[in-house]
């Protein structure tokens, strides 16, 4: 740079040359100089230091021509484009806002002392993941129109593993003990699974707060983590950890009292206070009082209730008094509700699940009661519901619902081999969250040697704007239950439609109401089973010969669903009633009921104790008896596991292939007690599962025998991406040489 000005003049013009993408104007508007303007040497150090200043130039001269003065500059190359090569373990994209940070993004001027920040940068967040021997790279590319695209050339090299856990100060509770309740391990036989023994920054974190919260909950309200010491190998691939605590002394809580302003509430907020006079001091049942006054005064609108517990602590006797300040803060009300992650669920699907309004004042009751809505949708692994304050309003606040999506869809193509049926195809295409309507759509098939099935289903649970749902159904059975081949025209169809609507009378409860027309064909002939003989001649056909039967059957029913979801439910109970009744306008008169109860208890890290029960109940009406084709059929997954689908009961030897075929029963009985619990080593992952179960239950007669059968055993669930997956090994308990044995079998569903 230099000035060749030596001599002052007054400037008459101003030119600016070497200009590519910076504006003239913002020239003019650094420049102390303008037209009219007296100009010095003093003053072009001036101008050149200004425009160096800008960062935009790498190179500035100022001259003049008689009296004008011009400028010229040498702009620096902008950036292009941020490429990344190598690198797995980050989103590129998400890296790309993180360097915005230090001042490198696209369309911004080049600075090679930036993109070193930006490599250290990059180094930081590979340390974070535990990846210290990765190495970056960056190289520099010109391109056209004075431009730069820069490449970050990535080396991640392994990730550092934990060799050694060290836990020093420990006196109360054993090592073994307090590394049970962190993340990270040293390994194990499932970590190519959980990584768990991957060294992470954030994972020492949040372990190092699980082991205070450990202490804080069993009383040690002094208790203090000294240090944390992390070495790392020479090679860069192992990690040492040792962390040092402090116990101190456990408290017994001697009183505990509310001070503030309680808005006149003051008994009832008691009442929500776990943790009594004379308890051990908990952190978790004070922070369980703190969150539940919180709770209660949000939902008399004031969202930001703080609760600050202040302890008196006497060291002496190791005892502490508890003072709750409430601060009930100012009432809220919400501005809007925002909804993101549903990139297929529609909006209006989620929305008609809040029961926390735009425009209305904030009630966290409402809130909780909204997630649990959305949980019981099935169409998400995860729902998050978050406020945030209105800037410039402190009486608004913002309601952001995040939702995760599942695969919601699924395309089914099977085979499998039974001694009866031989070979058995599927398929099947189902869809729980149709182009993200919230409709259900299904269609599916099977074809087997005995029974060929298709069905057609349609689920709207939105049939009208106020709730009402509405189930239909299209379906084509053909059977032949004990196929004999010289009986070639020995079968059972069945052709026939449902409808059937909910309607909702409160938050958890729904009633419903529907009706249908079922159309049986049976041919019989005298080497047909005796029963299907029976069930021909009593509704007026004659063997040999064809009989065809119309149902017009009347339903109703009433559930009540207070579980937090209905694809992993760990708390809550379902509850249903429904019935059945073949009316006179058909030729089957008869009534079904049916009672389900299932239960939810969770327990900490993912443990989760579940019951469900059934009992089904059938009775003729009129002069002719219980048709034979609305049996019900127990055994199999979903009922007594370990015994074959339909396969307990009431059965019928069968002379021509010489066994024992189940015909099913008239009423029945199931019972299910399951404990779920995370796969060791995968932290509380709900996605993969294991659990123990013990079945019980029975097909029935006409004569109820109340003896039921066992089977007990260990399964696997996993939601994956083809959607929930159940497998399981039951194993009969005092089984007979006339059952059918299944001990391997799996699903596709949710509960039991």
């Amino acid at each position: 740079m230099n000035v060749s000005a030596a001599d002052s003049f007054v400037v008459k013009d101003i030119r600016v040359e070497g200009l590519q993408r910076v504006e003239p104007g913002t020239v003019f508007s650094y420049l102390p100089v303008q037209v009219g303007d007296t100009f010095t040497e003093e003053k072009g150090a001036e101008s050149i230091k200004a425009l160096y200043g800008t960062g935009f130039f790498r190179d500035v001269q100022i001259q003049a021509q008689g009296s004008v003065l011009i400028v010229i500059v040498e702009e620096r190359p902008t950036i292009s484009r941020i490429e990344f090569t190598g690198m797995k373990e980050f989103d590129p994209e998400n890296v790309r806002k993180s360097l915005k940070t230090v001042g490198v993004a696209e369309a911004r001027f080049y600075d090679k002392a930036l993109i070193d920040k930006a490599e250290q940068e990059l180094k930081r967040q590979y340390v974070g993941k535990g990846l210290y021997a990765a190495e970056i790279v960056a190289t520099v590319t010109p391109v056209e129109r004075n431009q730069v695209a820069i490449y970050f050339n990535v080396d991640e090299g392994p990730v550092a593993k934990i060799q050694e856990i060290n836990i020093i100060g420990n006196e109360v509770f054993s090592e073994g003990t307090l590394r049970s309740e962190m993340q990270l391990k040293t390994g194990g036989w499932l970590s190519w699974y959980s990584k768990d023994n991957l060294y992470s920054k954030q994972k020492l974190t949040a372990d190092l707060e699980s082991i205070r919260s450990y202490y804080l909950n069993r009383g040690y309200l002094e208790f203090v983590i000294e240090s944390t010491q992390v070495s790392i190998t020479p090679d860069k691939k192992g990690v040492y950890l040792t962390i040092s605590i402090r116990e101190g002394k456990k408290f017994t809580v001697k009183d505990v009292r509310l001070a503030g302003e309680t808005l006149g509430k003051e008994a009832e907020l008691k009442q929500l206070i776990v943790l009594k006079p004379g308890d051990t001091f908990s952190s978790a049942k004070l922070t369980e009082s703190t969150k539940a006054i919180a709770e209660i005064l949000g939902s008399y609108g004031y969202a930001f209730a703080t609760i600050n517990p202040q302890p008196d602590i006497r060291r002496d006797v190791a005892e502490v008094d508890l003072t709750l300040v409430v601060d009930p803060g100012r009432r809220i009300y919400v501005r809007q509700v925002a909804i993101t992650g549903n990139a297929k669920t529609r909006d209006l699907v989620i929305r008609r699940e809040m029961r926390q309004f735009e425009s209305s004042w904030f009630d966290s009751e409402k809130i909780d009661l909204s997630k649990k809505r959305l949980g019981r949708l099935g169409y998400f692994t995860e729902t998050d519901i978050t406020t945030e304050d209105v800037p410039g309003s402190p009486d608004q606040v913002d309601v952001n619902v995040k939702v995760t999506e599942k695969p919601t869809g699924a395309v089914t193509i099977g085979a499998g081999f039974s001694s009866t049926e031989k070979l058995i195809l599927s398929a099947g295409v189902n869809q729980d969250n149709a182009f993200g309507t919230g409709t259900a759509i299904g269609l599916n098939a099977s074809l087997g040697k005995i029974t060929q099935n298709l069905t057609l289903s349609n689920y709207d649970p939105y049939f009208t704007e106020d709730g009402i749902s509405r189930y239909t159904d299209l379906y084509y059975r053909s059977s032949k239950p004990l196929y004999y081949a010289g009986d070639p025209d020995y079968q059972i169809k069945s052709v026939g439609s449902n409808i059937k609507f909910g309607v909702p009378y409160t938050e958890v409860d729904r009633v419903f109401f529907g009706t249908g027309i079922e159309v049986f064909s049976i041919y019989a002939t005298t080497n047909t089973p005796i029963p299907y003989q029976n069930y021909v001649t009593s509704y007026g056909g004659t063997v040999p010969g064809r009989l065809q039967t119309y149902n017009v059957p009347l339903t109703v029913g009433w559930a009540r669903d207070g579980r937090d979801s209905t694809l992993i439910p760990s708390e809550g109970s379902l509850q249903q009633l429904s019935g059945e009744v073949g009316t006179p306008v058909g030729d089957l008169t008869f009534y079904r009921l049916f009672g389900q109860y299932q239960k939810y208890h969770s327990f900490s890290k993912g443990n989760i104790l579940s019951f469900n029960g059934e009992v089904g109940y059938g009775e003729a009406y009129g002069n002719k008896p219980f048709p034979i084709t609305k049996n019900y059929y127990v055994g199999g997954i979903g009922s007594v596991r370990g015994y074959a689908p339909g396969s307990l009961g009431p059965q019928y030897y069968n002379t021509v292939i010489g066994a024992y075929q189940p015909t099913g029963g008239q009423s029945k009985i199931v019972t299910n007690v399951e404990y779920t619990f995370p796969v060791p080593g995968s932290g509380t992952d709900k996605t993969l599962r294991l659990f123990t179960f013990v079945d019980g239950g029975n097909a029935f007669g006409e004569n109820i025998n109340l003896v039921l059968r066992y089977s007990y055993g260990l399964g696997l669930s996993w939601i994956s991406p083809l959607g929930p997956l159940k497998f399981s090994y039951g194993i009969p308990y005092k089984s007979l040489p006339t059952d059918n044995i299944q001990r391997l079998q799996f699903q596709v569903g949710t509960a039991f």
